[in-house]
């Protein structure tokens, strides 16, 4: 996946994610939308990481195609 893949995923991923909050919102914090928008952070954090990766290689003279998605219990203990 290309930067340009990874930048289309990442908006495509906000708007379900703004959706979902709106349908949490209004069904409670244990309906199926919250559940999906847990995934959806997950998935989110995921495509930054990469987006980082990425950059940080091409930055430093190296293949950006190497960076690689990072499991879940990875990105989430991330400091923001």
């Amino acid at each position: 996946m290309d930067d340009a893949e990874v930048i289309s995923r990442i908006g495509a991923l906000v708007d379900e994610e703004h959706a979902l909050e709106r349908e949490a919102g209004q069904h409670g914090p244990e309906s199926d939308a919250a559940g999906r928008l847990r995934e959806v952070e997950v998935a989110l954090d995921q495509c930054w990481d990469l987006l980082r990766q990425r950059r940080a290689r091409r930055e430093m003279g190296q293949d950006p195609n190497d960076a690689r998605v990072r499991a879940p219990e990875v990105v989430e203990r991330y400091q923001q």
